[in-house]
């Protein structure tokens, strides 16, 4: 049978014994919530609901008052659920002028989602080469890009007025379609996207497999970018849908109007013919109606192409 021997304290030069270290007490994980914390978060929440407030009460008023009569429209009860006129307002809306509305949002489609998706392929494209590939003066050229994005669109608008009357281009669909192709922001944008998403070694191993640099663009590269290319294109067709100053300048037939002039001049007419009034409402609301869908169909690609290369 073994026996244990007790362990003594040790006796210092002294002749008194030391006691044993003692553990020092840990601190609790995290930190109780007192007042001061519950305060905090009641200001943080407080100034959320501030701010989304100030947000959403443009987009209720439009949806209330998309729904009332001219007389109401003038009154103080927007927000009643009374003089409820939203079926006659859209019958009016896409009646008015010979239907011309309705050419007006088939523009702004052409104008934005096609010029868009061109656009946005440019701009990857181009995005992609100067991140990619080795050339003479590469970094002055991004350096010119850069100094394009920094240039107002509304200072271009009397350049390129110029530039489609001599080529007579001016009234035309071509006159707005062109210019929104070429986006230096949006070339920025992708050089970033694309260091964070098409890895070098892949490429490499592309090459080896023997194929060209096109294809290999085309076949991975590109499938790679799907979500920077959406998160281009949403960007791309957001200033697209909402250009005026530019369709402004370059069009005077109304039939080539997008949304945008469109509602302007109805909204000028308006001072004189009121009856117009309740169809500016309107016509607003469902202009907004693209952009909403678009942001809500594609947002798990563009969320994503936003963080593209920020963890590493």
């Amino acid at each position: 049978m073994t026996t244990t021997t007790p362990i003594t304290p040790t006796t210092p030069s002294g002749g008194q014994p030391t006691k044993p270290p003692t553990k020092p007490p840990t601190k609790p994980l995290g930190r109780p919530f007192g007042r001061s914390g519950l305060t905090s978060r009641g200001v943080a929440n407080a100034v959320i609901l501030i701010a989304a407030l100030y947000t959403m009460m443009p987009a209720l008023w439009l949806l209330f008052a998309s729904t009332k009569n001219a007389d109401a429209l003038f009154g103080s009860d927007i927000f009643s659920l009374g003089d409820f006129s939203l079926s006659r307002n859209l019958s009016d809306l896409f009646a008015m002028d010979g239907g011309l509305y309705g050419e007006w949002y088939l523009n702004s489609l052409l104008y934005a989602v096609g010029g868009a998706l061109v656009g946005s392929l440019i701009s990857v494209s181009a995005g992609y080469a100067f991140d990619k590939y080795e050339f003479r003066h590469k970094e002055k050229l991004f350096g010119l890009v850069l100094t394009g994005v920094m240039v107002p669109q509304t200072v271009l608008a009397l350049p390129l007025y110029l530039v489609a009357s001599e080529i007579g281009l001016v009234n035309t669909f071509w006159a707005v379609f062109v210019p929104v192709l070429f986006n230096p922001f949006g070339v920025y944008l992708a050089r970033l996207l694309s260091s964070g998403y098409v890895p070098n070694e892949v490429l490499e191993a592309s090459r080896v497999d023997g194929a060209g640099e096109l294809q290999t663009y085309v076949r991975v590269s590109l499938r790679m970018l799907g979500p920077g290319f959406v998160t281009v294109f949403l960007f791309q067709l957001t200033a697209i849908w909402n250009n005026f100053f530019l369709p402004m300048v370059m069009l005077s037939d109304q039939h080539l109007y997008p949304l945008s002039l469109g509602l302007y001049t109805w909204n000028s007419s308006a001072t004189v013919s009121p009856e117009y009034y309740p169809l500016v409402v309107i016509g607003s609301l469902l202009a907004v109606v693209p952009l909403i869908v678009a942001f809500v169909t594609l947002q798990r690609y563009w969320k994503s192409g936003l963080t593209a290369g920020s963890i590493k």
